[in-house]
Protein backbone atom coordinates (compact mmCIF):
# COMPACT_ATOMS: atom_id res chain seq x y z
CA UNK A 1 0.00 0.00 0.00
CA UNK A 2 1.18 3.50 -0.82
CA UNK A 3 -0.13 6.97 -0.07
CA UNK A 4 -0.35 9.67 -2.73
CA UNK A 5 0.42 13.31 -1.83
CA UNK A 6 -0.08 16.20 -4.25
CA UNK A 7 3.26 17.82 -5.09
CA UNK A 8 5.00 20.01 -7.64
CA UNK A 9 8.60 19.53 -8.72
CA UNK A 10 10.25 22.82 -9.62
CA UNK A 11 13.67 24.20 -10.33
CA UNK A 12 14.23 27.36 -8.38
CA UNK A 13 17.45 29.18 -9.28
CA UNK A 14 20.26 26.63 -9.05
CA UNK A 15 18.31 24.27 -6.80
CA UNK A 16 15.48 21.80 -7.30
CA UNK A 17 12.81 20.59 -4.89
CA UNK A 18 9.28 19.53 -4.08
CA UNK A 19 6.66 22.20 -3.44
CA UNK A 20 3.69 21.21 -1.23
CA UNK A 21 0.53 22.93 -0.05
CA UNK A 22 0.70 22.84 3.77
CA UNK A 23 -2.79 21.32 3.95
CA UNK A 24 -1.59 18.29 1.99
CA UNK A 25 1.03 17.39 4.62
CA UNK A 26 0.61 16.10 8.19
CA UNK A 27 0.12 18.75 10.86
CA UNK A 28 2.32 16.83 13.27
CA UNK A 29 5.92 17.94 12.58
CA UNK A 30 7.50 14.58 13.41
CA UNK A 31 5.15 12.78 11.01
CA UNK A 32 5.64 15.49 8.38
CA UNK A 33 9.39 15.05 8.54
CA UNK A 34 9.07 11.27 8.10
CA UNK A 35 6.89 11.90 5.07
CA UNK A 36 9.45 14.26 3.52
CA UNK A 37 12.32 11.87 4.18
CA UNK A 38 10.37 9.11 2.44
CA UNK A 39 9.43 11.41 -0.45
CA UNK A 40 13.08 12.35 -1.03
CA UNK A 41 14.48 8.86 -0.37
CA UNK A 42 16.60 9.78 2.65
CA UNK A 43 18.76 8.60 4.26
CA UNK A 44 20.66 7.22 1.29
CA UNK A 45 23.62 8.79 -0.55
CA UNK A 46 21.86 8.33 -3.90
CA UNK A 47 18.30 8.87 -2.61
CA UNK A 48 17.49 6.08 -5.04
CA UNK A 49 14.08 5.32 -3.52
CA UNK A 50 12.76 8.88 -3.68
CA UNK A 51 12.67 12.12 -5.66
CA UNK A 52 15.93 13.54 -4.27
CA UNK A 53 18.98 13.87 -6.47
CA UNK A 54 21.68 12.74 -4.03
CA UNK A 55 22.86 16.29 -3.28
CA UNK A 56 21.72 18.99 -0.81
CA UNK A 57 20.86 21.28 -3.75
CA UNK A 58 18.32 18.77 -5.08
CA UNK A 59 16.89 17.64 -1.73
CA UNK A 60 14.82 20.69 -0.81
CA UNK A 61 11.18 21.31 0.09
CA UNK A 62 8.85 24.32 0.07
CA UNK A 63 5.71 24.18 2.22
CA UNK A 64 3.22 26.85 1.14
CA UNK A 65 -0.02 28.27 2.51
CA UNK A 66 -2.11 31.47 2.45
CA UNK A 67 -0.23 34.08 4.43
CA UNK A 68 -0.91 34.72 8.10
CA UNK A 69 0.34 38.28 7.60
CA UNK A 70 -1.56 41.19 6.11
CA UNK A 71 1.54 42.42 4.27
CA UNK A 72 2.12 39.15 2.40
CA UNK A 73 0.30 36.94 -0.10
CA UNK A 74 1.73 33.57 0.80
CA UNK A 75 3.69 31.88 3.58
CA UNK A 76 6.81 29.97 2.51
CA UNK A 77 8.47 27.50 4.85
CA UNK A 78 11.74 26.09 3.53
CA UNK A 79 12.90 22.67 4.68
CA UNK A 80 16.28 21.11 3.90
CA UNK A 81 16.05 17.33 3.73
CA UNK A 82 19.41 15.74 4.52
CA UNK A 83 20.67 13.25 1.97
CA UNK A 84 22.63 10.75 4.07
CA UNK A 85 20.83 11.00 7.41
CA UNK A 86 17.25 11.12 8.68
CA UNK A 87 17.11 14.85 9.29
CA UNK A 88 14.85 17.68 8.14
CA UNK A 89 15.96 21.22 9.01
CA UNK A 90 14.06 24.50 8.99
CA UNK A 91 16.85 26.63 10.45
CA UNK A 92 17.50 28.65 7.28
CA UNK A 93 15.88 30.27 4.27
CA UNK A 94 16.62 29.23 0.69
CA UNK A 95 16.60 32.03 -1.85
CA UNK A 96 16.83 29.63 -4.80
CA UNK A 97 13.73 27.63 -3.90
CA UNK A 98 12.15 31.01 -3.11
CA UNK A 99 12.34 31.79 -6.85
CA UNK A 100 9.71 29.13 -7.53
CA UNK A 101 7.27 30.30 -4.86
CA UNK A 102 5.81 33.19 -6.87
CA UNK A 103 5.00 31.06 -9.93
CA UNK A 104 3.57 28.32 -7.68
CA UNK A 105 1.37 30.82 -5.83
CA UNK A 106 -0.06 32.16 -9.11
CA UNK A 107 -0.48 28.70 -10.69
CA UNK A 108 -2.35 27.50 -7.60
CA UNK A 109 -4.70 30.46 -7.34
CA UNK A 110 -3.26 32.19 -4.28
CA UNK A 111 -2.40 35.36 -6.22
CA UNK A 112 -4.41 36.59 -9.23
CA UNK A 113 -2.25 37.04 -12.29
CA UNK A 114 -2.00 40.46 -13.90
CA UNK A 115 -1.39 41.07 -17.58
CA UNK A 116 2.32 41.78 -17.77
CA UNK A 117 4.09 41.34 -14.43
CA UNK A 118 2.59 40.09 -11.17
CA UNK A 119 4.23 40.95 -7.82
CA UNK A 120 3.97 38.25 -5.16
CA UNK A 121 4.74 39.21 -1.56
CA UNK A 122 6.24 36.21 0.20
CA UNK A 123 6.52 35.76 3.96
CA UNK A 124 9.66 33.70 4.56
CA UNK A 125 8.48 31.78 7.62
CA UNK A 126 11.93 30.49 8.61
CA UNK A 127 13.19 33.98 9.46
CA UNK A 128 10.14 36.25 9.29
CA UNK A 129 11.35 38.39 6.41
CA UNK A 130 9.41 39.53 3.34
CA UNK A 131 10.51 39.08 -0.26
CA UNK A 132 8.74 40.46 -3.30
CA UNK A 133 8.96 38.30 -6.43
CA UNK A 134 8.10 39.94 -9.75
CA UNK A 135 6.75 37.22 -12.07
CA UNK A 136 6.27 37.55 -15.84
CA UNK A 137 2.57 36.91 -16.55
CA UNK A 138 1.74 37.99 -20.12
CA UNK A 139 -2.01 37.66 -20.78
CA UNK A 140 -2.44 36.51 -17.19
CA UNK A 141 -0.36 33.32 -17.50
CA UNK A 142 2.94 32.48 -15.82
CA UNK A 143 5.72 32.68 -18.41
CA UNK A 144 8.67 30.33 -17.90
CA UNK A 145 10.46 30.88 -21.21
CA UNK A 146 12.68 33.92 -21.61
CA UNK A 147 16.16 35.22 -22.28
CA UNK A 148 17.50 35.53 -18.72
CA UNK A 149 20.57 33.42 -18.01
CA UNK A 150 21.94 32.52 -14.58
CA UNK A 151 25.22 30.71 -13.99
CA UNK A 152 24.76 27.13 -12.87
CA UNK A 153 21.64 26.55 -15.02
CA UNK A 154 21.78 25.61 -18.71
CA UNK A 155 19.83 27.65 -21.23
CA UNK A 156 17.65 30.67 -20.54
CA UNK A 157 14.30 31.35 -18.86
CA UNK A 158 12.00 34.18 -17.83
CA UNK A 159 13.58 36.58 -15.37
CA UNK A 160 12.26 36.67 -11.80
CA UNK A 161 13.30 39.79 -9.89
CA UNK A 162 13.55 39.17 -6.14
CA UNK A 163 13.60 42.10 -3.76
CA UNK A 164 14.31 41.52 -0.08
CA UNK A 165 12.78 43.75 2.56
CA UNK A 166 14.29 44.13 6.04
CA UNK A 167 16.17 40.82 6.22
CA UNK A 168 19.24 42.00 8.15
CA UNK A 169 19.70 39.80 11.22
CA UNK A 170 16.84 37.54 10.16
CA UNK A 171 18.34 34.44 11.83
CA UNK A 172 20.81 35.89 14.34
CA UNK A 173 19.07 39.09 15.45
CA UNK A 174 21.64 41.50 14.00
CA UNK A 175 23.48 42.11 10.75
CA UNK A 176 26.74 41.60 12.67
CA UNK A 177 25.68 38.95 15.20
CA UNK A 178 28.87 39.03 17.26
CA UNK A 179 28.80 42.84 17.44
CA UNK A 180 32.13 43.03 15.60
CA UNK A 181 33.19 43.38 11.99
CA UNK A 182 36.01 40.88 12.55
CA UNK A 183 36.33 38.03 15.07
CA UNK A 184 39.40 35.92 15.68
CA UNK A 185 39.50 32.22 16.57
CA UNK A 186 42.80 30.35 16.91
CA UNK A 187 44.56 33.04 14.89
CA UNK A 188 41.98 32.96 12.06
CA UNK A 189 40.17 36.20 11.22
CA UNK A 190 36.51 35.94 10.28
CA UNK A 191 33.59 38.23 9.49
CA UNK A 192 30.27 36.88 10.76
CA UNK A 193 27.29 38.38 8.96
CA UNK A 194 23.56 37.70 8.63
CA UNK A 195 21.83 39.49 5.79
CA UNK A 196 19.18 36.85 5.18
CA UNK A 197 21.66 33.97 5.62
CA UNK A 198 24.18 33.52 8.44
CA UNK A 199 27.61 33.36 6.79
CA UNK A 200 31.15 33.23 8.15
CA UNK A 201 33.57 34.86 5.70
CA UNK A 202 37.18 33.66 5.73
CA UNK A 203 40.24 34.62 3.70
CA UNK A 204 41.18 31.50 1.70
CA UNK A 205 44.88 32.39 2.08
CA UNK A 206 44.64 31.78 5.84
CA UNK A 207 44.20 28.08 4.97
CA UNK A 208 46.90 27.93 2.32
CA UNK A 209 44.34 28.07 -0.49
CA UNK A 210 44.22 30.28 -3.55
CA UNK A 211 40.44 30.38 -3.68
CA UNK A 212 40.47 28.95 -7.22
CA UNK A 213 40.20 25.32 -6.07
CA UNK A 214 37.28 23.27 -7.36
CA UNK A 215 34.56 22.11 -4.95
CA UNK A 216 35.85 18.55 -5.35
CA UNK A 217 39.39 19.55 -4.38
CA UNK A 218 38.16 21.33 -1.25
CA UNK A 219 35.88 18.48 -0.23
CA UNK A 220 38.78 16.03 -0.56
CA UNK A 221 40.92 18.06 1.88
CA UNK A 222 39.95 16.43 5.17
CA UNK A 223 42.28 18.61 7.23
CA UNK A 224 40.73 21.78 5.78
CA UNK A 225 37.20 20.50 6.40
CA UNK A 226 38.03 19.69 10.01
CA UNK A 227 39.47 23.18 10.63
CA UNK A 228 36.48 24.87 9.03
CA UNK A 229 34.00 22.76 11.00
CA UNK A 230 35.77 23.61 14.27
CA UNK A 231 35.50 27.30 13.39
CA UNK A 232 31.84 26.85 12.45
CA UNK A 233 31.00 25.31 15.81
CA UNK A 234 32.68 28.12 17.74
CA UNK A 235 31.47 31.00 15.60
CA UNK A 236 27.97 29.57 15.36
CA UNK A 237 27.78 29.87 19.12
CA UNK A 238 29.07 33.46 19.01
CA UNK A 239 26.45 34.26 16.35
CA UNK A 240 23.68 33.28 18.83
CA UNK A 241 22.84 30.14 16.85
CA UNK A 242 23.72 27.83 19.75
CA UNK A 243 25.12 24.38 19.10
CA UNK A 244 25.24 24.17 15.31
CA UNK A 245 26.57 20.61 15.14
CA UNK A 246 23.38 19.37 13.49
CA UNK A 247 22.37 22.67 11.85
CA UNK A 248 22.85 23.80 8.28
CA UNK A 249 23.92 27.30 9.33
CA UNK A 250 26.16 29.20 9.41
CA UNK A 251 27.53 28.71 5.90
CA UNK A 252 31.32 28.97 5.70
CA UNK A 253 32.68 31.01 2.79
CA UNK A 254 36.30 31.16 1.66
CA UNK A 255 36.95 34.38 -0.26
CA UNK A 256 39.79 35.51 -2.49
CA UNK A 257 40.57 38.14 -5.10
CA UNK A 258 38.30 38.03 -8.17
CA UNK A 259 39.57 36.43 -11.37
CA UNK A 260 36.70 36.88 -13.81
CA UNK A 261 35.86 40.57 -13.51
CA UNK A 262 33.70 40.34 -10.38
CA UNK A 263 34.30 41.98 -7.01
CA UNK A 264 35.24 38.87 -5.02
CA UNK A 265 35.64 35.10 -5.53
CA UNK A 266 33.89 32.60 -3.23
CA UNK A 267 33.93 28.94 -2.27
CA UNK A 268 31.05 28.14 0.09
CA UNK A 269 30.64 25.16 2.44
CA UNK A 270 26.88 24.50 2.91
CA UNK A 271 28.06 23.53 5.54
CA UNK A 272 29.89 20.28 4.72
CA UNK A 273 29.56 19.98 0.96
CA UNK A 274 30.99 22.74 -1.22
CA UNK A 275 28.41 24.60 -3.29
CA UNK A 276 28.86 24.38 -7.07
CA UNK A 277 27.72 28.03 -7.11
CA UNK A 278 26.56 30.12 -4.12
CA UNK A 279 23.20 30.40 -2.42
CA UNK A 280 20.99 33.42 -3.12
CA UNK A 281 20.95 34.79 0.40
CA UNK A 282 24.54 33.69 0.95
CA UNK A 283 25.49 35.90 -1.99
CA UNK A 284 23.53 38.79 -0.49
CA UNK A 285 25.40 38.39 2.80
CA UNK A 286 28.79 38.26 1.04
CA UNK A 287 27.96 41.30 -1.11
CA UNK A 288 26.91 43.21 2.01
CA UNK A 289 30.18 42.30 3.73
CA UNK A 290 32.10 43.69 0.74
CA UNK A 291 30.57 47.07 1.59
CA UNK A 292 31.54 47.00 5.28
CA UNK A 293 34.84 48.80 5.97
CA UNK A 294 37.32 46.55 7.77
CA UNK A 295 35.57 43.27 7.04
CA UNK A 296 37.47 40.25 5.71
CA UNK A 297 35.52 40.60 2.46
CA UNK A 298 36.11 44.34 2.09
CA UNK A 299 39.86 43.87 2.51
CA UNK A 300 39.90 41.54 -0.50
CA UNK A 301 37.08 42.87 -2.70
CA UNK A 302 37.84 44.81 -5.85
CA UNK A 303 35.47 47.67 -5.15
CA UNK A 304 35.75 51.40 -4.68
CA UNK A 305 35.10 52.68 -1.17
CA UNK A 306 31.90 54.56 -0.50
CA UNK A 307 28.22 54.14 0.24
CA UNK A 308 25.26 54.09 -2.11
CA UNK A 309 23.70 51.69 -4.57
CA UNK A 310 26.03 49.21 -6.26
CA UNK A 311 25.76 46.24 -8.59
CA UNK A 312 28.18 43.60 -7.32
CA UNK A 313 29.14 40.45 -9.22
CA UNK A 314 30.07 37.75 -6.70
CA UNK A 315 32.17 35.04 -8.37
CA UNK A 316 31.62 31.35 -7.58
CA UNK A 317 32.85 28.03 -9.06
CA UNK A 318 30.46 28.07 -12.03
CA UNK A 319 30.17 31.78 -12.79
CA UNK A 320 28.98 34.79 -10.86
CA UNK A 321 25.95 36.05 -8.96
CA UNK A 322 24.78 39.65 -9.42
CA UNK A 323 23.46 41.50 -6.36
CA UNK A 324 22.04 45.04 -6.43
CA UNK A 325 22.64 46.53 -3.00
CA UNK A 326 22.36 49.93 -1.34
CA UNK A 327 24.32 50.30 1.91
CA UNK A 328 24.96 53.26 4.19
CA UNK A 329 27.74 53.21 6.81
CA UNK A 330 27.37 56.82 7.91
CA UNK A 331 28.02 57.61 11.56
CA UNK A 332 29.57 54.23 12.25
CA UNK A 333 26.25 52.39 11.82
CA UNK A 334 25.40 50.04 8.98
CA UNK A 335 22.08 50.33 7.18
CA UNK A 336 21.17 48.14 4.22
CA UNK A 337 18.53 50.12 2.36
CA UNK A 338 17.91 47.67 -0.48
CA UNK A 339 18.97 44.26 -1.75
CA UNK A 340 17.69 42.73 -4.98
CA UNK A 341 18.73 40.13 -7.51
CA UNK A 342 17.62 38.12 -10.50
CA UNK A 343 16.71 34.42 -10.58
CA UNK A 344 14.78 32.08 -12.84
CA UNK A 345 12.54 29.09 -12.16
CA UNK A 346 10.78 26.38 -14.11
CA UNK A 347 7.84 24.11 -13.47
CA UNK A 348 9.11 20.57 -14.08
CA UNK A 349 6.29 18.26 -13.02
CA UNK A 350 3.16 18.15 -10.91
CA UNK A 351 0.94 15.36 -9.70
CA UNK A 352 1.31 12.97 -6.77
CA UNK A 353 4.37 11.69 -5.00
CA UNK A 354 3.97 8.28 -3.40
CA UNK A 355 5.23 7.20 0.00
CA UNK A 356 4.76 3.92 1.90
CA UNK A 357 1.38 3.99 3.66
CA UNK A 358 3.09 2.96 6.89
CA UNK A 359 4.90 6.32 7.05
CA UNK A 360 1.63 8.26 7.34
CA UNK A 361 -1.29 6.03 8.20
CA UNK A 362 -3.77 8.62 9.54
CA UNK A 363 -6.82 9.43 7.35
Amino acid sequence: MQRAIAATLMRGGTSKGLYFAADDLPGDIAVRDRVLLAAMGSPDPRQIDGAGGGHPLTSKVAVLSPSTREDADIDYLFLQVAVDRAEVSGTQNCGNILAGVGPWAIENGHVPAQDGTTPVRIHMVNTGGIAVAHIATPQGKVEYAGDARIDGVPGTAAAIALEFLDIAGASCGALLPTGQVVDEVDGVRATCIDHGMPVVILDAAQFGKTGAESPQELEADTELKARIEALRLELGRRMTLGDVTNKTVPKMCLVSAPREGGVIATRTFIPHRVHEAIGVLGAVSVATACMLPGSVAAEIADIEAGDGERRLNVEHPTGFFTVDIDVSTAGGTVEVRRAALLRTARLLMRGDIFIPASVWSAP
